[in-house]
């Protein structure tokens, strides 16, 4: 057996789920699947139903049920079973014909206790029972028609989307986001009968409402289970208001009380403030291939962690726009490919410069095995040459199939090294320097003044001008990087002007992408007039503005750059070192 790991545990995690899946329709819900895509890929899932049809579907209200020939159905859920949840459940199985139904929850049984306001005290004499599940497989069976079919509720720990042996992500929190300053005043309006907060460091779980609390709380339950499954005792430390929550209260999680009495290891946990540290997120100083990956190649759909790769230069189509859609994506993510596995998690941990020449080498490598007629080449590694590699394996369908996780990595590589976005990286960064350069010698002001001459509208953009979601990533950039400052008259017309210029330029956009949508609250820009633009600009500087007071509570880690001097430039660093 392999050492205890991230992967280790969500493998056999998704173990207990594959052993209920024979014969059965599977429906996920998009965190779940992308754990699975993860962990073990689609096609392990697909051989443990072992029917030659897809069975599989995405949870969701317009799903389509079962017929009379799908008398068996598997729900795979990384949520509560509770509210809009348990309502989809329902109309799924209510227009379906199915006989036998196992829902799976990724949220420990103790935390649905805490959902239904089971107080602790009772909680803790329900030890060994799951009152919360059973009720609702008598629901299930009520919903199928017939209270003698069968009916099955469990829990399993599908937390972790395990991206390398030592990362792994955690899709269904992607949008737990730390508190700002301004969400103070929210928690205020929904407590106004107690006692005002007056900071972020007034906040702790019983300030917060139920439905973030909840959210926590799924999150201490799916970390205790890893911990579990590490067998440590661990010992938690945070940095930030919503991290000091989120450690109290997997500190004081009853069935993680209980588990660290017999664990025999210990591990030290910490949690950081993603607001405290934004310059790592946004930043352009990385020298990594795969952050370059993913921030130039287009999502993969209902994935928060991995791209779409163009597969059409291994097809007889032309590789024109209409037919990219033709071709199913590649992406990044090849759990059952251990020579892609491999070239992944040396791109991860090397340098922009030695990934590509590692890519290059698989590839000769792939294709020196296979016996195709490759041409060698030395010096600097260019996107011309990859895709000659690439194209050798065009034409033989065994070389495709042995080496096709191999290959869309090769082609990932080849399509950031010629996208556009990856030429204005340098771009980026230089403006980035100028800014570290700036802090302490220029006040905001004019580093917003210096940002002012780059806000374009479509029609004088060219592709070496920044786009508007590009610019709302400088701003946050700089309102992070450059922490607590003065406000004065001049800040305040500095940023009028942008405000202005942006609101302008959104209400100028042919097409709203859905960052813009989000910000804006319009689905078009048709419906975008400059005064909804205008105020949602004046909300996101008052969220700019809360980003860059982060770390105003903090004592030490005050700053996120080392200051420069004559000899040496001032450079970012980041609270995670």
């Amino acid at each position: 057996m392999s050492t205890p790991g991230v992967l280790s545990f969500t493998q056999q995690a998704w173990e207990q789920v594959l052993a209920k899946v024979k014969r059965a329709v599977v429906y996920l819900d998009a965190a779940c699947a992308e754990s699975l895509h993860w962990g073990c890929g689609s096609s392990r899932l697909l051989e443990a139903v072992g029917n030659s049809a897809c069975y599989l579907r995405e949870f969701e209200p317009a799903a389509v049920g079962g017929g009379a020939e799908h008398p068996k159905a598997v729900f795979v859920l990384s949520c509560l079973l509770k509210g809009r949840t348990v309502e989809t459940l329902r109309d799924i199985i209510c227009r379906s014909h199915f006989q036998y139904c196992v829902v799976v929850t990724a949220v420990n049984h103790a935390v649905h206790l805490t959902a239904n306001h089971v107080p602790p005290a009772a909680a803790a004499e329900l030890e060994g029972q799951q009152p919360v599940f059973e009720q609702l497989e008598e629901k299930l069976c009520e919903w199928m028609g017939n209270m003698n079919y069968t009916a099955e509720v469990l829990h399993v720990p599908l937390l972790l989307a395990p991206a390398a042996p030592h990362l792994a992500l955690t899709p269904a929190f992607a949008s737990l986001f730390p508190l700002l300053p301004q969400d103070v005043h929210i928690l205020n309006r929904a407590r106004p009968d107690k006692r005002r907060l007056g900071n972020l460091a007034e906040v702790d779980a019983t300030t917060l409402t139920p439905e973030l609390l909840l959210t926590i709380r799924c999150l201490v339950s799916g970390l205790s289970s890893l911990c579990e499954h590490l067998g440590v005792r661990e010992e938690c430390f945070a940095v930030g208001s919503l991290s000091r929550i989120i450690a109290a209260d997997l500190a004081n999680f009853a069935p993680a009380k209980n588990r660290r009495k017999t664990a025999t290891g210990r591990a030290s946990v910490v949690f950081v403030d993603r607001t405290l540290d934004l310059t790592g997120a946004v930043g352009h100083h990385g020298d990594n291939l795969v952050e370059k990956i993913l921030s130039v190649l287009p999502q993969l759909p209902g994935h928060t962690n991995d791209v779409m790769v163009n597969m059409v230069e291994l097809t007889a189509l032309q590789a024109e726009e209409e037919n990219q859609n033709i071709v199913a994506p590649g992406c990044l993510a090849q759990s059952n490919d251990p020579a892609a596995k491999a070239l992944w998690e040396a791109l991860l941990n090397t340098k922009h410069k030695e990934a590509v020449m590692e890519v290059r080498r698989h590839l000769v490598e792939a294709a020196s095995r296979e016996n195709l007629p490759i041409k060698m080449s030395m010096g600097r590694v260019t996107p011309g040459q990859l895709t000659s590699y690439i194209h050798l394996f065009k034409n033989n369908l065994k070389a495709l199939r042995n080496h096709c996780g191999l290959l869309q990595l090769g082609l990932a590589t080849v399509q950031t090294l010629k996208h556009l976005q990856t030429a204005k990286w340098d771009n980026f960064l230089a403006f980035e320097r100028l800014l570290l350069q700036s802090i302490g010698e220029s006040t905001m002001s004019v580093v917003l003044n210096q940002l002012l001459p780059m806000i374009k509208p479509s029609n004088q953009r060219t592709n070496d001008d920044y786009s508007p979601e590009e610019l709302l990533v400088l701003l946050i950039y700089i309102y992070s990087v450059s922490g607590e400052f003065s406000v004065d008259k001049d800040l305040g017309e500095g940023e009028e002007k942008v405000k202005k210029a942006l609101a302008q330029v959104f209400c100028e956009e042919s097409e709203l992408s859905p960052l813009l949508q989000k910000i804006t609250g319009c689905d078009s820009s048709i419906n975008l007039t400059f005064h909804k633009s205008r105020s949602a600009m004046d909300e996101l500087f008052t969220s700019l503005r809360d980003i860059a007071g982060a770390r105003n509570l903090m004592k030490q880690f005050k700053s996120v750059y080392v200051p420069g001097n004559h000899t040496h430039q001032r450079q970012p660093f980041s609270l995670r070192r």
